[in-house]
């Protein structure tokens, strides 16, 4: 999809890009950095002088002929934090991009399949029967299919939930209201559809859905797909894409537009509350503090993290991350809002995936911390002091995480499995529905990998 550029291969030149494919849902292809020969040779270099107490000369050698590594020479390491996994389940599942709860205070999970369905899992068991089954309305494949799920806030009073799917006809983005039937742990499958967004292209769907602390619902759409955003409808304040999108689902038919978003009162665009975004894959709401917080999957060098705030551009195309895009250097930087936190593409990282800021009561030492991690890498982070850190490397294909009524967070494995996020030790949660247990996680390693991510 995207050629290499050809960069000198000096001491002092750019490390070289490679293309490497994956099955990633929030972009297809990525590129990882591979720092070459004459780099390493002058980190340990650095390291040599160090390691023979010419701290200044390492120091030197370290910012002037390896700036990518600069950042971690010189920062303080952040506090460790040990997490471990609990496996919930590991079969049965088909490529499962999303958990979530209903918010009625029962013991179930809610678990999105690509496919086009949406699983239940109680009390440890994943019922048989699909608590909704549209596969056959689903585009599924690649980055499409069935991608987001939310309750709406009085589900239990109401039973009305809302899907976020690729139409089966063109790929275009539906957005959709369903409600459950008389048997609690079946939806009718009759279907309201609110919105339809067309999808120039086969990448950059976004795909979630969730609602805010206002009671609104709030969905992510990606830029349109392509590469580099050709139409630059991330910057265009009349699309719908490439955006945070806030609707009313309580008043208007089938929606009507809160009165404080940003373009309410333009022709085009009403139903946008923050623009600038490349294909924010998952967002979530601090259920303390409310806050909104959006993982942006870039381009092929920086992930970033967003705190959103209504009407501000975060910069897409322009930027990626904190840095110069279109145009790559000198770029226009007024008026635009950073990300909060990046990092770069590199040892096996390529795809960022959104998570929650910790509200649970299980693991003390993460309140507050806003976990995320990387599809590719597989490694589960954090952000603490604004700073990033790897907190577990599961090989699990990190498609998503969740978040239960009580704060409490999960780990959704695109190969089939959904995993709670634990403590050391990892006590006896439930009875996981697999042969599996903690210490057989694929390539598992405990305690906090601190390393700083910024570059």
């Amino acid at each position: 999809m995207r050629s290499p550029r050809a960069l000198p291969d000096g001491c002092l030149s750019t490390p070289k890009w490679e293309i490497i494919p994956t099955r990633t849902l929030p972009d297809m292809t990525r590129r990882v950095s591979h720092t070459n020969t004459c780099h390493k040779l002058l980190i340990l270099l650095g390291f040599f002088f160090f390691h023979r107490r010419s701290i200044e000369t390492a120091l030197a050698l370290l910012l002037i002929w390896s700036p990518s590594i600069s950042a971690f020479a010189l920062a303080k390491p952040p506090p460790k934090a040990n997490i471990s996994l609990f496996p919930l389940v590991t079969k049965g599942l088909e490529q499962p991009v999303f958990v979530t709860h209903s918010g009625d205070q029962g013991q179930r999970l809610f678990i999105v399949e690509q496919a086009g369905r949406i699983r239940i899992l109680e009390k440890g068991r994943l019922l048989p029967t699909p608590f909704l089954d549209i596969t056959d309305r689903i585009n599924f494949g690649g980055e499409r299919g069935l991608l987001g799920l939310a309750f709406h806030p009085k589900f239990s009073n109401n039973g009305r939930f809302f899907v976020n799917y690729s139409r089966a006809a063109d790929g275009a983005t539906v957005i959709s209201e369903f409600q459950v039937s008389d048997t609690i742990n079946l939806a009718k499958p009759a279907e309201k559809i609110l919105l339809t967004i067309s999808q120039p292209y086969g990448n950059h769907n976004g795909g979630m859905i969730a609602f805010g602390p206002d009671g609104f619902l709030y969905m992510a759409t990606g830029d349109g797909g392509a590469g580099e955003d050709p139409g630059n409808r991330g910057q265009n304040q009349t699309e719908l894409l490439g955006k945070i999108l806030r609707i009313d689902i309580d008043h208007g038919a089938p929606y009507s537009i809160p009165q404080d978003n940003p373009f309410a009162t333009q022709q085009h665009g009403q139903e946008i509350f923050a623009f600038g975004f490349r294909n924010p894959w998952r967002f979530s709401f601090d259920q303390m503090t409310g806050e909104l917080w959006a993982a942006d999957v870039g381009h092929y060098r920086w992930e970033e993290i967003d705190r959103v705030e209504k009407g501000k551009n975060y910069g897409w195309r322009i930027m990626e991350g904190m840095h110069c895009f279109k145009p790559s250097t000198d770029c226009p930087q007024a008026g635009l809002t950073l990300p909060v936190a990046e990092y770069a593409n590199e040892s096996g990282r390529c795809s960022i995936t959104g998570g929650y800021v910790y509200r649970g009561q299980q693991i003390p030492h993460l309140q507050g911390t806003y976990i995320f991690g990387d599809y590719c890498s597989g490694e589960v982070m954090g952000l603490v002091n604004n700073r990033v850190t790897v907190f577990l490397s599961t090989g699990l294909r990190i498609a998503s995480f969740g978040e239960d009524a009580t704060g409490e967070l999960y780990v959704v494995d695109h190969g089939g499995g959904v995993y709670r996020i634990t403590g050391p030790p990892a006590a006896k949660l439930g009875q996981a529905q697999s042969s599996h247990r903690k210490s057989e996680l694929p390539n598992t390693t405990h305690g906090s990998e601190e390393r700083d991510l910024f570059k």
